[in-house]
């Protein structure tokens, strides 16, 4: 899997994801313009969509009903570092019997996202000083279809570059 994010203004970013377009940004009150979510509302968001697609994948297992099923994410913050310090995930689904719901939750804390935040992780960070024509920045000749997924705007032609990358440790 890959993401390519560029700066757009203010803190503004866009981030494709194949043939996929999400803007995010910073709220209003943090000097941003409130036109997309934040980067930690789209790790929530992405814990609950994972958390749902295995709820889902579940009840469709056993021939049951997926009418009302709602996830609902909550995360605390915390500091030195700055970060998500725990996360809450409510499953809903009016009518589950009984007999299912040790099943129903075996199977959302499968998921995907539930287990890379839960295991130790680790994240490379590496720095490419290179310029913009360097790494092929995108351009409206060198192009493909991107949709966008968050925010309002048109269909618009994209390709995130291949870059060159510079390790720092």
């Amino acid at each position: 899997m890959e993401s390519y994010t560029r700066y757009i203004e203010g803190k503004k970013f866009e981030t494709f994801l194949g043939p996929y377009r999400i803007i995010t940004d910073q709220a209003k009150p943090d000097g941003g313009g409130g036109g997309g979510p934040t980067p930690p509302e789209l790790l929530l968001a992405s814990l609950g969509a994972c958390a749902g697609h295995y709820a889902a994948e579940y009840l469709r297992a056993r021939s049951l009903p997926l009418r009302g099923l709602q996830i609902n994410v909550h995360a605390e913050k915390a500091g030195r570092p700055v970060r998500l310090a725990s996360f809450r995930v409510e499953v809903s689904l009016p009518g589950l019997e009984e007999r299912h719901r040790l099943g129903l939750l075996r199977s959302v804390q499968s998921c995907l996202i539930h287990n890379t935040l839960e295991s130790q992780t680790t994240v490379g960070v590496e720095i490419s000083t290179l310029r913009p024509e360097e790494i092929g920045i995108p351009s409206e000749s060198n192009s493909f279809l991107c949709r966008d997924i968050l925010g309002d705007g048109p269909a618009r032609d994209h390709r995130a570059p291949r870059q060159r990358r510079y390790r720092t440790r």
